[in-house]
């Protein structure tokens, strides 16, 4: 019979559950000092404790950006308490040594130097863990002792893979996870997710047959493919500019847009990854990527939510918009050049087939310049410009919508007849969005001068703006997919770089060295837009 009076009685609750709420209790306190000065200035998530898997943690990727951008993650408190990480490597290491290699890293790397305090905290959450990516033994520890963390943290089975490998280990590790369950979300909770770094592919048909591997193994919604472009804060604001602004979308389109410039100038050579160089190339390792990503963010429709399905679909609509290329079209509308010797920053360099593990005849680009059009109603006729290289003038990543004249010169007998304006949007460095327009100059004549405003992020804000790095990795322990690329988004962008690559493998051989390093490319490059009556902006 049931009860009808008397106090209630409560079920004992078991441990997992009194550990939880101790988790709960302690994820709520503060680990140390909060700046007051941050409070209000941005809406800040702490993701739910999970336990993190870095596979290739030996490696540069690793060391150079992923440590310390978790390091800054934990110093601005925006990891959970029990947040841990498993380092994955095949070098012999204990937890004490490979501590040690990261404490150098964090010392050379890190944006901000953290406190000792900190800094033996963070270390403290990371352990080793020994073993080849296809050795099925080290994998079924690796199983183990994720089960084992799951229970002592409380962390519900929440994981998340993040894979800084070459790509050619892609998909015996997706392969491994798959065998031992390690994909496996857990009913009524445990997340599992999968971070996997840039190339994603060669060509359109290698990044189809990862895409599949990868499907086989992880649902797509698990899986956040990773361009570290879209985590700039200058990137993301792009959005904001545009849709949230209402002066400009009116604007933003073929009746006032005359054309659109992309660059990404580098004033470094290969340095020491000349033999990933010669595989890649500046058309896989940033065309392909960093500036198709860029022009989408640039022509895309506004999405009708500001949701990941949504934003990535109306990406994807530009890319296939883009008309494949035929290799008459990549002689008619793509250069590709290598630099020579030459001076960069008053310093004398050598060529890129002088550089360390790159072959003495190399045919590798390391410049590429294009001119793209996106055959739908909003850019119809606008020529889309795009140039990556390495041993430019400067480090420089420019995004320039330059908009038509007016259609009545009325100043044009002024000593200065005002050129059309510009709207510049600087990716790095020095942030900042600048629009040129025409003025008077003070005095009793008609002078026109054209002048700028300009805005910068370090001088309208005080406020520590995060590496790409520290966005991405925030985002993917949230679940937020926005700034990943999905699957159909990464063989669009395909499709339009592999026809290109192919016509050059099939093509004559190329004359290279044809720019000097220090220069602003190939002469080939001022003549593809010259000859549309424009020419390159001076950055």
């Amino acid at each position: 019979m049931a009860r009808t009076g008397g106090p209630a009685t409560t079920p004992p609750r078991t441990i997992r559950e009194e550990r939880i709420e101790r988790i709960g209790r302690r994820r709520r306190s503060v680990r140390h000092d909060v700046n007051p000065l941050r409070e209000g200035l941005r809406l800040e998530r702490v993701p739910d404790p999970h336990v993190m898997v870095l596979f290739g943690a030996t490696g540069d990727l690793s060391h150079r950006k992923v440590f310390p951008a978790l390091a800054q993650l934990w110093r601005t408190n925006l990891l959970p308490q029990d947040w841990q990480l498993v380092a994955v490597g095949r070098r012999p290491h204990d937890d004490a040594t490979f501590r040690a290699e990261i404490t150098a890293s964090l010392e050379q790397y890190s944006r901000v130097r953290l406190e000792s305090d900190v800094a033996a905290q963070f270390l403290g959450r990371i352990s080793y863990h020994q073993g080849d990516f296809g050795d099925d033994e080290a994998f079924d520890r690796l199983a183990v002792r994720l089960d084992a963390m799951d229970a002592e943290l409380g962390t519900q089975g929440d994981r998340l893979f993040y894979l800084a490998t070459q790509s050619s280990a892609f998909p015996q590790i997706v392969a491994q996870l798959g065998r031992t369950g390690l994909d496996h979300e857990l009913h009524g909770g445990g997340w599992r997710r999968i971070v996997i770094e840039k190339p994603f592919g060669r060509d359109l048909d290698s990044a189809r047959k990862l895409n599949r591997e990868v499907g086989r193994v992880f649902r797509e919604s698990q899986v956040y493919r990773i361009d570290h472009y879209l985590g700039k804060e200058t990137v993301r604001n792009l959005m904001v500019f545009r849709f949230g602004n209402g002066i400009f979308e009116p604007l933003w389109n073929r009746r006032y847009v005359d054309h659109v410039q992309i660059t990404m100038a580098e004033s470094l050579g290969v340095e020491e990854r000349g033999s990933f160089y010669e595989e890649t190339g500046a058309t896989r390792d940033v065309v392909q990527n960093h500036l198709l990503q860029l022009l989408t963010l640039v022509a895309m429709e506004p999405p009708a939510t500001f949701d990941a399905d949504a934003l990535r679909d109306e990406k994807v609509k530009v890319l296939r918009a883009i008309p494949e290329f035929g290799a008459a079209d990549v002689a008619a509308n793509v250069v590709r050049g290598q630099y020579g010797p030459g001076w960069v920053e008053a310093k004398p360099v050598q060529g890129y087939r002088a550089e360390t593990a790159v072959d003495a005849q190399s045919e590798t680009e390391t410049f590429m310049a294009t001119r793209l059009q996106i055959d739908d109603w909003r850019w119809s006729g606008v020529p889309f410009y795009l140039r990556a290289g390495k041993r430019l003038p400067k480090r420089a990543t420019e995004i320039a919508i330059q908009f038509k004249g007016v259609p009545h010169r009325l100043f044009r007998d002024s000593a200065v007849d005002p050129q059309p304006n510009l709207l510049a949007i600087r990716i790095q460095p020095d942030e900042g969005i600048l629009l040129r327009f025409g003025s008077k100059v003070p005095g009793l004549g008609l002078d026109i001068r054209t002048v700028t405003m300009d805005f910068t992020y370090g001088s309208a804000f005080s406020v520590d703006s995060p590496d790409a790095y520290e966005t991405l990795l925030l985002d993917a322990m949230l679940g937020d997919a926005s700034l990943f690329t999905r699957a159909d988004e990464v063989e669009a962008a395909w499709a339009i770089a592999t026809p290109i690559v192919d016509s050059w493998v099939n093509g004559p051989a190329p004359d290279f060295p044809n720019y000097v390093a220090g220069t602003w490319g190939p002469n080939a490059a001022d003549t593809l837009i010259e000859r549309d009556g424009r020419h390159w902006r001076r950055i």
